[in-house]
């Protein structure tokens, strides 16, 4: 399809508001896809980090308690 200028190609022939729209939704739908799991395995790295930490405090507590018996 050949457009005689870019005010043309932007009104696609009466379509255009319907075109970019659509565009703009897939868009959108492409970038949460990729963005959105991202954002759950860092929130899940948290949590991991979280639980290392507290486990780490707790057994480096049981040592000394141990040794000091």
């Amino acid at each position: 399809m050949s457009f005689e200028n870019f005010e043309a190609f932007l009104a696609m022939g009466g379509h255009g508001l319907y075109v970019w729209v659509s565009y703009g939704m897939a868009l959108l739908v492409i970038l949460f896809n990729f963005l959105w799991p991202l954002h759950l395995n860092k929130g899940k790295a948290r949590a991991r980090i979280s639980l290392l930490r507290r486990e780490s405090l707790l057994d480096a507590s049981n040592e000394t308690g141990r040794d000091g018996s």
